[in-house]
């Protein structure tokens, strides 16, 4: 990884596919209100994830990541800004589309595998069920359901119950759970932060899969280095905003890390960074030909006393 991160820009949209990205962040605001005190999860986070990408979201407790997958699952809604996700604009859905939307659009997988089975009913039976509340016809949930698991290669669990199974192969069934209905896009909250490292090389193998061979957009949310160390773009939220991406390239290229500059032109400089520089409060800036130059400010003549 480099050493100096560069600036990226974020929230254009010359390169991205005439439909549109699949996740798209704009100046996203959310805030909560609770015995008079205002906390701010989200302030002007700004993200795009196009079609097709597998994407990490990294960030430290209390940066805004279960805030932002709240509002991307549809159920919580922005304060401010947009969040749109496969066109759908999550600020202005109604209830009975919020619904349809959880039903079609969108799937969860969340980090207990048991929260998106039910212990009575077998692998398959569990991966039927989102496919029966959404209407498709009994033989093509039979069908569907025996192709998922095998995409995700636990064919052989098909008639196991979840206790019968092992943690990961318990995640892999939660997994398919959540992509039976083929959502567009699928959001991932720390899907292997409960099991050993050969399992959660198979549960992430199984969400690859399912990226690259359902087309399902996969946002993950993840502390696991190893885990984003295996996709192509991770990126980083700080104090309810993204501060940098980390992109990493076929061929043996080294990963080269980005600081991110949202629409109204604000970055987040690196703690390590200012704090050598002994940076604070304010900076100095240069205009030079092909960059900007971030200086520490001179001192106030208070400060010099």
């Amino acid at each position: 990884m480099t050493t100096t991160p560069t600036v990226r820009r974020r929230g254009a949209t010359a390169d991205e596919p005439p439909q549109g990205p699949d996740i798209l962040c704009d100046n996203l605001v959310r805030i909560y209100r609770a015995e008079g005190i205002e906390v701010v999860a989200l302030q002007g986070l700004d993200l795009t994830v196009g079609r097709g990408e597998l994407v990490a979201l990294v960030g430290a407790s209390g940066s805004g990541k279960s805030t932002l997958l709240g509002i991307l699952s549809g159920l919580d809604t922005p304060s401010a800004g947009l969040a749109r996700v496969a066109g759908h604009d999550l600020s202005t859905t109604d209830r009975r589309a919020r619904l349809e939307y959880r039903r079609r659009t969108v799937g969860f997988l969340f980090q207990q595998a048991g929260a998106n089975l039910l212990p009575y009913l077998t692998a398959a039976e569990n991966v039927e069920l989102p496919m029966l509340l959404a209407g498709v016809r009994r033989r093509e949930r039979a069908t569907r359901a025996r192709d998922t698991l095998e995409v995700l290669g636990i064919a052989e669990c098909a008639d196991r119950r979840p206790a019968e199974l092992s943690g990961g192969q318990q995640q892999r069934v939660a997994l398919g759970v959540a992509v039976a209905n083929r959502p567009r896009v699928l959001l991932a909250d720390e899907p292997t932060g409960e099991l050993d490292t050969r399992s959660s090389d198979e549960v992430f193998e199984a969400i690859r899969r399912a990226n690259s061979e359902l087309g399902t957009t996969v946002l993950v949310v993840t502390h696991d280095p190893l885990v984003s160390e295996h996709v192509a773009r991770t990126v980083a939220i700080r104090d309810g905003r993204t501060s940098t991406e980390v992109l990493r390239r076929d061929g043996g290229h080294p990963a080269e890390e980005y600081a991110v500059l949202d629409r109204a032109g604000r970055l987040q400089l690196p703690r390590a960074f200012t704090a050598s520089l002994q940076m604070r409060d304010r900076v100095r800036l240069d205009l030079e030909p092909d960059h900007i130059g971030v200086w520490p400010a001179a001192p106030r003549p208070e400060e010099d006393s």
